[in-house]
C-alpha cells in the first residue's frame, strides 16, 4: 500500500526506559504500517538509558527534548516538558497522541493532549494503589491521565475495573493484556541470536559455575533510609549465602548510587554493575535464579520467565502478580526480606510456589490489539 496524503498523524512520547521499552512494539506496530504518518518524541527523562535502547532497536526519534539535568527537580522537569512538548504539538500537529504509564512524561504528555483537544491513548491505563504517596509521584500521575484519555488501554480485568470504579465510561476502556510481555517475547527473539560471550561483555558480569539473585531499585519512594535497609539485607544474605552471587545493576540516580556503594561494595558475591540496556537485562532476568526488585514492569514480565519476585516495596499495584503467588510483597525491613529470600534458597517447594501460574498480564498480543482498536477508532 502506498503512502496517503490522508494519513492519520500520531505521535508517541516516552521519556523514560520503562516507557519506551512498554512503547516499542506498538510504536512498530503503527511504524510498519504506510496507514499512519507515526512519530515518536523522546523526552530525555532517562537520558543515557533510553539513547543505548534506541541504537538497539535502530530506532531515530523525530523529536529529542533533552529535558534533563542534573539534581532537577519535579516542579523543574514539569515546567520545561510543558513547554517543549507544547513546540513539539505545534510543529507536528497529531491527530492522536499515544503516553506509556505514569511518569512525568506521560503526564505532561497527555495534559498538552488536552490543552490542545487532541485525543490521548494510555497503554498500561488502571494501575493503582490508592495511596497517592505510594508510588510517588506516580499513583497521581495515572489518575490524572485516566481522565483526560479517551482510550484506556488495560492490561488486566482489575485494571478495567478500577477505571469503571473511578467514573470512566467502560466505552473509553479496552483490556488488551500489557505490550511489556510483546517487548519481552520480541527482545528476547533478538537476543537468543546474540554471541553469548558478547552479552557478557556487554553486561560485566558472568556466572562462574553460580546461581545469582538479580536485584534492582530505583524508586523515588525507596530512596534513603529504605535503601539502605534493602542494602543491608542484602550484604547478610551474601554473607549468609556465600555460594550464590547478588548481582545488583545500579540506577544512576546519584540517591541509590551513593547507598548502594557505601554499603555493597567491595563484598566478595555482590556484583554491583552498571545499568544494562533492556535487552541484555532481559539476559539477566531469564537466567537468574529469583529477582528482588522494587520495579512494577519487572513483576509483569518475570512470570513469564518462570523468576519468582520479591518486591521490595510496601504495596503494589500489580495486584494479579500478587494474588495468584507469582510475587511476594516483602517491603524495605531487613528481617523481612532475608526471611523471604532466605525460604526461597533453602526451599524447592517454596520457590515451585511462584512459578506454577501463568502470567496474568499477556500473551504477547497486545500490540496487534491495540492497532485494530485504534483502525476502527480514527
Amino acid at each position: 500500500m502506498g503512502k496517503q496524503v490522508s494519513q492519520k498523524k500520531i505521535l508517541f512520547i516516552i521519556g523514560t526506559r520503562p516507557e519506551l521499552i512498554k512503547t516499542i512494539p506498538v510504536y512498530l506496530s503503527f511504524k510498519n504500517y504506510d496507514k499512519y504518518n507515526v512519530a515518536l518524541c523522546n523526552t530525555g527523562q532517562h537520558k543515557e538509558m533510553v539513547s543505548d535502547l534506541l541504537k538497539f532497536y535502530k530506532i531515530k526519534p523525530e523529536f529529542n527534548l533533552n529535558v534533563m539535568e542534573e539534581g532537577q527537580t519535579l516542579e523543574g522537569l514539569t515546567i520545561k516538558l510543558f513547554k517543549k512538548l507544547s513546540n513539539v504539538y505545534d510543529i507536528y500537529k497529531p491527530e492522536l497522541v499515544f503516553v506509556q504509564g505514569d511518569t512525568t512524561t506521560a503526564l505532561v504528555g497527555a495534559m498538552q493532549a488536552f490543552y490542545k483537544k487532541v485525543p490521548v491513548a494510555h497503554i498500561e491505563s488502571g494501575l493503582r494503589t490508592y495511596d497517592i504517596y505510594s508510588p510517588f509521584p506516580e499513583e497521581i500521575n495515572r489518575q490524572l491521565i485516566s481522565r483526560i484519555a479517551s482510550l484506556n488501554f488495560a492490561p488486566t480485568i482489575k485494571a478495567k475495573e478500577n477505571l469503571i470504579r473511578e467514573g470512566i465510561h467502560s466505552s473509553r476502556i479496552y483490556v488488551v493484556g500489557n505490550t511489556v510481555i510483546d517487548a519481552l517475547f520480541l527482545t528476547l527473539n533478538i537476543v537468543e541470536k546474540l554471541d553469548i560471550n558478547l552479552v557478557y561483555h556487554k553486561i560485566k558480569y558472568k556466572p562462574k559455575n553460580k546461581q545469582y539473585i538479580l536485584i534492582t531499585t530505583h524508586r523515588r519512594e525507596n530512596f534513603g533510609e529504605n535503601l539502605k535497609n534493602i542494602c543491608l539485607a542484602i550484604k547478610s544474605l551474601a554473607d549468609k549465602f556465600k555460594d550464590i552471587d547478588f548481582v545488583f545493576p545500579v540506577h544512576p540516580n546519584p540517591n541509590v548510587r551513593k547507598i548502594v556503594y557505601k554499603y555493597l561494595m567491595g563484598i566478595d558475591n555482590i556484583f554491583i554493575i552498571e545499568p544494562v540496556i533492556y535487552p541484555y537485562f532481559i539476559f539477566l532476568m531469564a537466567n537468574c535464579y529469583f529477582i528482588m526488585t522494587d520495579s512494577g514492569g519487572i513483576q509483569e514480565e518475570a512470570p513469564s520467565l518462570k523468576k519468582p519476585v520479591l518486591v521490595l516495596r510496601d504495596k503494589t499495584e500489580r495486584i494479579e502478580a500478587e494474588e495468584k503467588g507469582l510475587v511476594k510483597v516483602v517491603g524495605t525491613n531487613p528481617e523481612n526480606i532475608i526471611e523471604e529470600a532466605s525460604k526461597l534458597i533453602l526451599n524447592p517447594d517454596e520457590y515451585k510456589k511462584f512459578i506454577g501460574a501463568s502470567n496474568p498480564y499477556g500473551d504477547g498480543k497486545a500490540s496487534k490489539r491495540i492497532l485494530q482498536i485504534i483502525e476502527d477508532y480514527l
